[in-house]
């Protein structure tokens, strides 16, 4: 059994590796990882089986792709919204950093091939979701990238949730087969909160992640004072896709309940 909560660092060279697809967290299915970019540096990235997102987080960069060059700013993942390049296999991506810069990867194999699509905050869903839900205590913007229903030759699902502070998430409590990886930031370093998944529970912190196995539930909760941001992934599994999640029968009672 893989830990199911993790606190990489970066490395020298600017790379924090969240999942591999042959080490401890194989059965997320996904290579995920986070690069730290300086001003001035360039990336060549080129999976050979696999679809890759690159998702900026924070930052300055110009995305370079099957002829086309994009640039994409974001000062930071909670007052703005996602930027983000989907490649299908064999796709050579170049990303420059004008500033200091976040990008996090996620990969995994795809032998389908499709033209590459980039995300501005205009294309990705928006919603916020846990209004009224327990006197507004899980009140939370979720912002999908992809998913099903936009990108259905993908095996992969991308989106982020911006929880208020003091508030939770991924709730009412619930689960779906498919495996899912979290990457937290916080609006300050200090910030804090708890991660619940199945039975066991973790301290949240500014970088760290948690590799959720399929069937158990992950609520999360941030502390006051405190935003969160978490950016969910997703693995399709074959013939099975994630397209909802399943509400945790002992909770469903919350969804109509009224709080003095």
């Amino acid at each position: 059994m893989f830990e199911m909560f993790g606190y990489p660092e970066f490395s020298t060279a600017g790379e924090k590796v969240l999942t591999t697809r042959d080490g401890i967290y194989k059965d997320m299915m996904m290579d995920i990882r986070i690069y730290k970019m300086q001003k001035g540096q360039e990336k060549v990235f080129c999976m050979e089986k696999d679809e890759a997102a690159y998702l900026l987080i924070s930052g300055s960069i110009e995305y370079s792709y099957e002829n086309h060059k994009i640039t994409a700013n974001r000062k930071n993942c909670f007052e703005e919204g996602a930027y983000c390049l989907h490649v299908s296999r064999g796709t050579v991506v170049t990303i420059k950093a004008f500033a200091e810069s976040e990008i996090l990867v996620q990969t995994t194999e795809n032998a389908t091939e499709f033209v590459g699509k980039f995300y501005t905050p205009e294309d990705c869903m928006e919603s916020t979701a846990g209004i009224g839900l327990c006197n507004n205590t899980a009140v939370r913007l979720v912002r999908t990238v992809f998913d099903y229903s936009n990108a259905p030759y993908s095996n992969m699902v991308l989106g982020e949730v911006v929880a208020t502070q003091g508030g939770w998430s991924s709730y009412i409590p619930h689960h779906h087969p498919q495996p899912e990886v979290y990457y937290y930031h916080f609006d300050l370093p200090q910030g804090f909160g708890a991660c619940f998944i199945g039975e066991d529970a973790f301290k949240i912190k500014d970088g760290s992640f948690c590799a959720i196995p399929g069937g158990l539930t992950h609520p999360q909760v941030t502390a006051p004072g405190y935003q969160m941001y978490t950016c969910w992934m997703i693995r399709h599994f074959e013939g099975d896709p994630w397209k909802a999640r399943i509400d945790d029968p002992e909770h469903i009672w919350m969804l109509n309940a009224t709080f003095e």
